[in-house]
């Protein structure tokens, strides 16, 4: 099989301390992309200047008006002249096997809708593993095994361009869990490949997080499309998930009906019943207290997480 060809898409908005890191991570790499795909997504501060800054010629920034992190995945992907496409926020970093890894990947296991890897969380409190699988191959059943581990994550995927043609794109509009909707898309029609090397690095603490700042939705996109009534049960339960953890930020920043609507086309979870009764509890407080609530229960559990409890 011939050396895959691969190319990096970057979506890039107001992360002008951040892309400079990401940039080298992807140039340290011990194999090299065919090219580095920047999407400026109408960033009000200097981050498309920093991308340029760099100097290499692997370097391709493309503009575009502020769209939505999706448009923007979508814009890189559209002009990719690669075979693959490996995703990376400007934020987050890999460290330099990640496309070699990637690459043995393709050749040993072709054939399959994504290739990821697992990767550590840098959070205040340092850096720590994420729970993943710990055995390499075909992932043997993608939405039973994410059920409370991580498989794929934005910045540790790379996908074949020809799935983007067959699934569609990021679903644009929407702005909170969009990938898990890719996801569910891709995982429903092929195989899943995962390597358990930490080869990426997510972080919880740069600047602008997009659910920091969380306006109205505006999309045609949502879960309820994805549900199968006929599905196997663990499908179901993964998109219920999925949409059951985006309800719990809608609620939080005030979207009392959004985060109702979810609820109510969820409820049939059995997984998932202490998040469902998480959205309804917090739904029924005072819009004020929703945030700050979240943010407790969040840190706490992250805690708790890091001890192994």
């Amino acid at each position: 099989m011939p050396e895959p060809l691969i190319s990096v898409v970057i979506p890039l908005y107001d992360k002008e301390r951040e892309i400079e890191a990401a940039l080298r991570s992807v140039l340290a790499q011990t194999r090299l992309p065919a090219e580095i795909i920047v999407v400026d997504d109408g960033s009000t501060d200097r981050g498309a200047e920093r991308a340029e800054a760099v100097g290499s010629p692997l370097v391709r920034l493309v503009r575009q008006s502020n769209a939505g992190v999706s448009a923007a995945r979508n814009r890189g992907i559209a002009e990719a002249r690669g075979e693959y496409v490996a995703l990376l926020d400007a934020d987050d970093a890999w460290r330099p096997g990640f496309l070699e890894e990637i690459a043995a990947m393709i050749r040993e296991f072709p054939g399959c809708g994504m290739y990821c890897t697992a990767f550590d969380i840098l959070s205040r409190d340092g850096l720590f593993p994420a729970p993943t699988l710990r055995t390499r191959g075909v992932v043997e059943n993608f939405f039973r095994d994410s059920a409370h581990r991580y498989i794929a994550i934005p910045s540790a995927v790379c996908i074949p361009k020809a799935v983007f043609g067959a699934v569609g794109g990021f679903p644009e509009g929407m702005k909170i869990a969009e990938d898990l909707h890719m996801w569910i898309r891709i995982a429903s029609r092929y195989p899943v490949c995962f390597s358990p090397e930490r080869l990426a690095c997510y972080s919880k603490v740069a600047s602008n997080r997009s659910a920091a700042g969380y306006t109205p939705e505006r999309t045609r996109h949502s879960f309820e499309e994805l549900y199968d009534p006929s599905a196997p049960a663990e499908k179901r339960e993964f998109i219920a998930r999925a949409a059951l953890g985006k309800a719990l930020i809608l609620s939080a920043k005030g979207d009392t009906e959004a985060a109702a609507r979810a609820a109510r086309a969820f409820s049939y979870t059995k997984t998932y019943r202490r998040t469902l009764h998480k959205v309804q509890v917090l739904n029924a407080l005072p819009v004020a207290w929703r945030s700050p609530l979240l943010g407790l229960y969040d840190a706490l559990a992250w805690r708790l997480a890091r001890r192994g409890l």
